[in-house]
């Protein structure tokens, strides 16, 4: 079980995130909806766990491979539609390397099967409890 856990104080929005395995990040709100921008949006935190890992996923695919491939790099847009209850997420990854089409392919396949991806287009469960 992965546990967060966040704490918000009186400065508006800054909220400090902790894992259960002590890393720390700041997430915070732009400064046109109030915030100081001093960490990322909880929207970009969300879009950066599709897109680190998609990266992660796809480098350990790569490497027990073997394949020529130096570098990846992925772009991910998050829009949200509250009028019809939609999210979509748009993902463009670029790799720098010796890739051919098949493998091209089986790296898009790969990329779709990564973990957060996985958990984003399945059904999700939120359980709240106040205390």
């Amino acid at each position: 079980m992965k546990t967060i856990s966040a704490q918000i104080d009186t400065r508006l929005y800054r909220t400090e995130i902790t894992s259960s395995s002590g890393n720390i990040v700041i997430a915070d709100e732009p400064q046109e909806v109030g915030g100081k921008n001093l960490g990322f949006s909880p929207s970009e935190l969300l879009a950066s766990a599709l897109a680190s890992c998609t990266l992660i996923t796809l480098r350990m695919y790569i490497n027990r491979k073997q394949w020529d491939v130096s570098e990846l790099n992925v772009k991910v847009d998050f829009e949200r539609d509250s009028h019809q209850n939609i999210s979509v997420f748009t993902r463009k990854i670029e790799v720098t390397g010796e890739v051919d089409e098949k493998q091209k392919q089986r790296l898009e396949t790969i990329a779709n099967s990564c973990p957060i991806h996985k958990t984003l287009t399945n059904s999700i469960e939120i359980k709240t409890t106040l205390i």
